[in-house]
């Protein structure tokens, strides 16, 4: 499959792509690398690899703080990064975009930030079955704080939200809050989200999404959604590891209080009282992630080359493809079969445990994620201990879905 020419997406020139990832140049275990582990973490452009060392070796020093050229020019490069992930979301203004660890941290400010601040014993937040357990977590633990609830909506067989136990869920007075997330990591499912924030506002409660799963596969606009906040991590949209963001209406960011205090954060500080900071630099406490922000900033410009029709096109042909290869094999079942999905693929091989299929996999040089993807609620909902889990990226092809088909074949010789 290395020697063979790489068909091509119209609107993506796929052998060209894969040579700006010099990851992909490399083999495993003797065989050609197929990365098909996405949804946990992109591989990263030679443009995003530059611009983070090109940071450290000609610009580093700390940023909003002094007067000397390169603090300015190391400010001018984390601002510009703002900008450019305000234009890749359609954010109204720069201010709503607040620079997070990752999508985790994006949801645990909001939760102790917005939710100590507005939730009372009895009050309910919305969640789903479907969500990754960073957007189930920080809301337990702000519920166990405040005295409020958690309440989960069901998804089907299928795999998609059950809207009318949505509905349901949002009729009670007590509904203070949702949080969702917009493609299913563990499943692939791309939910409604534009219809979803529609019912939450109908009924005057705010709502969070997780787009984490979103922003690299979709065109993701915030004001057309119209949801208050949004959260996304970039290192699963080529960008570096440990930095994300947290989009938020400026009207909700500059209600709520800080969530952690340091420096840059302030206005004023005395012994005897603290004035904060305005948004997005109130909740962004002490010497951030410079160099993976200008790497951020990096990806987004790099993404922003390509149609991103053309690749949620492209990486829909590779789903139908792996499904329509998987349900010709026998004993192996597709957990989620949702109508519309993202770049992702979850199975199981029957009497095969996920994870002696992954370590097989990666002997023929095949990277999967095998396990509960962080999304425990949905293996107990298909009652299944994991999954193997296939996803995509842009740098995907055809032959490495075959390449996948043949390591399964490896697996059935093994185990019989």
């Amino acid at each position: 499959m290395d020697s063979a020419p790489i068909a091509s997406t119209p609107g993506l020139d796929l052998a060209a792509i894969r040579a700006e990832f010099p990851i992909l140049a490399q083999q495993i275990h003797g065989r050609p690398l197929v990365y098909l582990d996405s949804a946990n973490t992109t591989q990263k452009p030679q443009a995003v690899i530059d611009a983070e060392s090109a940071y450290y070796a000609t610009i580093n020093a700390n940023i909003h703080r002094s007067t000397h050229l390169l603090s300015e020019r190391a400010t001018q490069a984390y601002e510009g990064a703002r900008r450019r992930v305000q234009r890749l979301i359609h954010a109204r203004e720069s201010r709503e975009v607040v620079f997070t660890r990752g999508c985790t941290e994006a949801i645990n400010l909001v939760a102790q930030s917005w939710g100590r601040a507005n939730l009372r014993p009895g009050d309910e937040v919305v969640l789903t079955w479907m969500e990754h357990h960073s957007n189930i977590v920080p809301w337990q633990l702000v519920c166990e704080q405040t005295g409020a609830r958690v309440r989960a909506v069901r998804i089907t067989d299928r795999g998609e939200l059950d809207l009318d136990d949505f509905r349901d869920a949002l009729a009670g007075p007590s509904v203070k809050f949702v949080s969702l997330i917009h493609v299913s990591n563990a499943l692939g499912t791309v939910n409604p989200v534009e219809e979803l924030v529609r019912l939450a506002h109908e009924r005057g409660v705010p709502i969070l999404v997780d787009g984490a799963q979103a922003v690299p596969h979709l065109a993701v606009d915030v004001q057309a959604l119209d949801c208050d906040f949004y959260a996304f991590s970039a290192h699963k949209l080529y960008g570096p590891t440990g930095i994300g963001a947290l989009y938020g209406k400026a009207a909700l960011l500059e209600q709520m209080p800080p969530w952690q205090g340091g420096g840059d954060m302030i206005a004023s500080v005395t012994f005897e009282r603290t004035t904060y900071n305005e948004v997005p630099y109130k909740f962004e406490a002490g010497t951030p992630n410079i160099a993976g922000v200008v790497g951020f900033g990096a990806a987004v410009e790099w993404l922003q080359r390509f149609d991103m029709a053309a690749l949620a096109r492209h990486e829909r042909s590779l789903v139908e493809a792996l499904t329509a290869r998987l349900d010709a094999m026998d004993g192996i079942r597709i957990i989620g079969r949702a109508p519309h999905k993202a770049g992702v693929v979850s199975f199981v091989v029957e009497g095969v445990h996920p994870h002696d299929v992954g370590t097989i996999l990666d002997s023929e040089g095949v990277a999967v994620r095998t396990g509960q993807h962080c999304a425990q609620p949905v293996m107990d909902r298909y009652g299944v201990p994991a999954t193997v889990r296939a996803s995509f990226g842009i740098y995907n092809t055809t032959d490495e879905v075959e390449a996948l088909v043949a390591a399964l074949g490896r697996v059935r010789e093994l185990f019989g």
